[in-house]
């Protein structure tokens, strides 16, 4: 559609008249081009935002969290609201839950969306990507939901090792949190979606954070030795994709501070056989750290918090402000290109 009107000149019929008579008559026909071009003029801009309101109204967001305390969840909930000014927004807690995806996205169908970016905000790209995309109805698999509401089967895998977690129910309060048992459905919707891909291990925005949390609490660099700690899976080639993706982003503090060392490492925290000797290398190196006159700093890399980190340590010294990635606005932008990038798909 041209929305260029001053394109148009308004029709104006020649007669037998006289010169001057001529001149004016063209002189009519500007001065309703000149009335008449305005007005075409503000029926596009009218009709150009009205298509735009429609598109903005019509595209909605999903934000996919783990999941925790009031104060984790919250955490989250500042870090999106920033975003929630331009777009239809909302937050699903729980480790790809049908139940909580199912509310989530009738909220924003509710709110006029159809066309769903989903942003999982997960350290690991890979965790629940399949899972989400069955739950969502973007890949076969999900079970359909029986009359009680229920699946119509779960599995060990499904619950990832028994976990029951959290979500942050009321349209975000996060105060009002409940139990969810995992489960694992396709949910009811007519909505297209969209599914985000990588993990916060792959952002490089999140080397900016870790930048922000060594730099806080660096006192001396030539004698510290960093420690960056994540959660892990329990799969041994997963974990090592974990480990080099992290380490990447810890690229950004050996380039602004001399430090003695800076380490990577997973607790490999649901996987009892594995996590035993990951407890042994983490506290063997902030150890040696106090041993040879340095100082061990460790700095989480969580969505949230520290975790069972001060467990783990107990009875070492190190430093630590027990922040995660969150709270940092380079969380927040990452989740904005994400978006951008999902937008385009839609």
């Amino acid at each position: 559609m041209n929305s260029d009107f001053s394109r148009f000149e308004p029709y104006v019929p020649e007669t037998p008249l006289s010169t001057a008579n001529s001149k004016r008559k063209r002189g009519d026909g500007r001065i309703m081009k000149n009335l008449f071009t305005p007005v075409l003029m503000a029926l596009s801009l009218a009709w150009s935002m009205s298509t735009s309101a429609q598109e903005t109204n019509e595209f909605g967001v999903l934000v996919m969290a783990h999941g925790g305390s009031p104060e984790w969840n919250q955490g989250v909930l500042d870090t999106v609201a920033p975003l929630a000014g331009d777009h239809t927004l909302e937050v699903a807690f729980g480790m790809a839950d049908a139940v909580s995806l199912q509310e989530a996205v009738a909220r924003l169908e509710d709110r006029g969306a159809s066309r769903i970016a989903v942003v999982r905000l997960f350290i690991s790209g890979e965790s629940w990507y399949e899972r989400t995309e069955q739950i969502l109805g973007m890949r076969e698999g999900a079970p359909a939901r029986d009359a009680e509401g229920h699946a119509e089967h779960m599995t060990a895998a499904d619950s990832h090792a028994g976990h029951t977690m959290p979500t942050v129910a009321d349209k975000g309060s996060a105060t009002a949190v409940m139990d969810h048992s995992m489960e694992f459905w396709q949910i009811d919707t007519d909505a297209s979606f969209a599914l985000s891909k990588p993990g916060l291990a792959e952002a490089q925005e999140m080397g900016e954070v870790l930048l922000a949390r060594a730099s806080a609490l660096s006192r001396n660099a030539a004698q510290e030795d960093v420690l960056i700690l994540a959660h892990g899976p329990g799969d041994d080639a997963e974990n090592e994709r974990w480990l080099v993706y992290i380490d990447a982003r810890a690229e950004v503090i050996r380039a602004a501070h001399q430090f003695r060392s800076v380490k990577v490492a997973t607790l490999r925290e649901d996987w009892e056989e594995k996590r035993a000797a990951a407890e042994q290398e983490v506290r063997a190196f902030v150890a040696n750290s106090v041993a040879t006159s340095g100082t061990a700093i460790v700095i989480p890399y969580r969505v949230h918090s520290f975790g069972p980190y001060a467990d783990v340590l107990e009875g070492l010294h190190y430093v630590a402000d027990e922040k995660g990635l969150i709270p940092h606005e380079g969380v927040t932008r990452w989740i904005a290109a994400q978006i951008k990038e999902l937008h385009a798909k839609l």
